[in-house]
This record gives C-alpha cells, structure tokens and sequence, in this order.
C-alpha cells in the first residue's frame, strides 16, 4: 500500500519533529515498564503513562541521563540504580492526618459502625512511609478501639516500609501535623504521641503493636480478606483504568458485607465495573460501604 505524498495530507500546525519524539518517548516508557518487570518483577506496566514519565524524568535529571532508553540499558545492569528510580516511582506524598476533614468524617460516620464489631480489621493499602496508619492507630485509641483491632499496612516498596516502622518525623512538621491533628477531632494533646530529640521526632511504639507491616503490590498480588475498613488514598490516581477497576475489585472481595472502602479525594469507584457494589457515604471524602 502506498503512502500518503505530503500533498495528499492535511495541513498540520507543527512540523511533526515534537510529536514523534513525544511517540519515542512513550514508546521508551512502555520498554521500560516491561524490563522492570522482567528483570525485577514489580509492575507498573498500567501505571498512569503521564505519571510514569513525570517520575522516570525526574531520575534522570538526577543522574544526568539524557534518554529513557539510556535509563533503560542503565537499570538492567545496574541493580543500585533501579533502587534509586524504584523509590520515585513508589514513593507517593503523605502526612499526619492528610486531609483532616477525612479523618473527622471517618471519627463520625465510620467509627459507630466498627464499634459494634467484636474485632475489627483495617488494611491501609499503599501506606508509604506510614504517616497516615499512624493517624488511624491515634484514632483508634481515641475511640476505644485499639484494643480490639488489628491494622495491616501495606506497601511494595520494602525501603519505606522499614521507615514506617521506624516511625520518625521530621521535627520541623509537627506544627502541621498538631493542627491536622487537632482539625480532625482530637481529643488528647498531640504532643503524647511523640518524643522530640536530636531534630527528629519519633512516635509512640504503643501506636504499632496493633500494626502488621507487609509488603504487598497492589498490581499483582492478591486479596486481603474479611476486613472491615480498607483505606487506599491518592494511590489509584497513579494507575490507567485497566489497573483501577483491577485494583477495585480487589478491595470488595477484601471487604466483609458491609465494609468501609476510603479513596483519596480525586478517586472515585464511580464508572467502574463494580460501581453499584457501594454505596455513597461521604461523597466529599470519598468514604463508600460495600452493599
């Protein structure tokens, strides 16, 4: 078949130079999706394609490398430097009680409903360096429910799992993280959770021995069950649809009848496949009960 002459097309605005290295780039991630999962098996092959770039650039700004496909040769031979670029594409943002107005609707729509449960299970999926488990834990406690739960936080980065169960903070958030704190609904002093010294911050062992710490990729692995509360927040924004409605479903098979599903404020079970699987409790804060 012939090809089309230069007369026979479409006037286009560029010259065409910018939209095919924007194709070799993308066709460079999908290589590199794949090799990462060959050679190390961790899977970001539906990872979100604009988010995988961002993150992928962002490692070879630091390592002076000037093409994915320089990158690419680089990891396979080089096991330290996928170490680097694998925290930057596992690594996601987080804090003491992110989003405060979560946690208080969590304390006033969720916490009466695990309180009628003789034993209650929390999986945090993607918990990172463990911030946000953290803040259940301090909410537990609060609401008398520590004692009768156990929390399994989860992540495929095994280098943040290990600074999660360090549970240190930066000396200089504690500012931040007492007003969050205190935004959703504490009742204690902020301060009883923690032991300041040396320019860092270290939290109460107390807050871990309802904690399991695991590794587990969300991509792959499969389902956690019979819990009564899974919270995944600002995780799913990362994957391409294919991966969401993968990881979705895992959730409801994870949760008993009834259970509580929390997603970060950009993410939504809405146009899923199991969409009609939940209901809506807090819209606002993306809180869904499984019917």
């Amino acid at each position: 078949m012939n090809r089309p002459t230069d007369s026979d097309q479409a006037p286009r605005a560029s010259t065409g130079v910018s939209d095919d290295a924007a194709e070799n780039e993308d066709i460079e991630i999908k290589l590199l999706a794949e090799a990462v999962h060959l050679k190390y098996g961790y899977d970001f092959r539906n990872y979100s394609r604009a988010s995988l770039k961002r993150r992928v650039k962002h490692r070879m700004g630091l390592e002076n490398i000037d093409r994915i496909s320089d990158l690419l040769h680089g990891i396979l031979y080089d096991p330290d430097l996928f170490d680097r670029l694998f925290l930057d594409l596992s690594i996601n943002v987080t804090e003491m009680f992110r989003d405060p107005d979560f946690f208080l609707a969590v304390r006033r729509n969720v916490v009466p409903v695990l309180k009628t449960y003789p034993f209650v299970k929390v999986w945090h999926a993607g918990c990172s360096t463990g911030e946000e488990v953290y803040s259940m834990a301090i909410l537990l406690k609060e609401e008398g429910l520590y004692d009768k739960a156990q929390i399994y936080a989860t992540d495929m980065n095994e280098v943040v799992i290990g600074k999660a169960q360090d549970g240190v903070i930066p000396i200089d958030r504690l500012r931040d993280y007492t007003a969050n704190y205190q935004r959703a609904g504490g009742i204690e002093s902020f301060g009883d959770y923690y032991t300041a010294r040396f320019g860092l911050a270290r939290l109460d062992k107390s807050l871990i021995e309802r904690v399991v710490f695991a590794s587990h990729n969300l991509a792959t692995d499969g389902v956690f069950g019979e819990m009564h509360l899974i919270v995944c927040r600002n995780v799913l924004i990362y994957f391409d649809k294919v991966l969401q409605a993968r990881v979705l479903r895992l959730f409801y098979d994870s949760l008993v009848r009834r259970g509580f599903l929390c997603l970060g404020t950009k993410e939504s079970v809405r146009f899923s496949p199991i969409e009609d699987a939940f209901e809506v409790v807090d819209p606002l804060r993306k809180i869904y009960r499984k019917k």
